[in-house]
């Protein structure tokens, strides 16, 4: 059993000080502002430490950068399309799911995650805007 050393402490305060679901990447640039000297292999070898226990939670979605969530409790997530953000989705957990998609096909369901995909605000603002600027008025046949 590994300890809690003082690096993988403070990594666990800040992921979970941060409701973003930060990269690594992110993650790091956060945790040099208490620990200047720290390297980016350490971060990503501790969040792989910390998933391997069970403390944290790593997002994977094929094709996008992994993410990592400081909460474990089984919750569902909402994901931008478009600039990858990933947040919390501030609904109850549905009863029952593990088991019913386990029984469709026979499965042992051990783990899920239910992740909802679309426009976050800022990206479906952004995208009328762009299409404002690309939407050309029609003229009518009396002009």
């Amino acid at each position: 059993m590994q300890r809690m050393t003082e690096q993988r402490r403070i990594i666990l305060e800040e992921l979970r000080s941060l409701k973003s679901h930060p990269t690594a990447d992110e993650l790091f640039r956060q945790v040099r502002k208490r620990l200047p000297r720290i390297s980016l292999g350490t971060v990503y070898r501790n969040l792989e430490t910390l998933t391997g226990k069970g403390t944290i939670r790593k997002l994977e979605v094929a094709g996008t950068r992994k993410r990592f969530d400081g909460r474990i409790d089984q919750h569902y997530h909402l994901r931008c399309s478009r600039c990858s953000r990933v947040e919390d989705a501030q609904i109850e957990a549905i009863g029952g799911i593990r088991e019913l998609a386990g029984k469709l096909k026979g499965y042992d369901i051990t783990d899920y995650r239910l992740e909802f995909v679309g426009l976050c605000p800022q990206c479906r603002a952004a995208a009328k805007s762009d299409n404002d600027i690309f939407c050309f008025p029609t003229l009518s046949d009396n002009e």
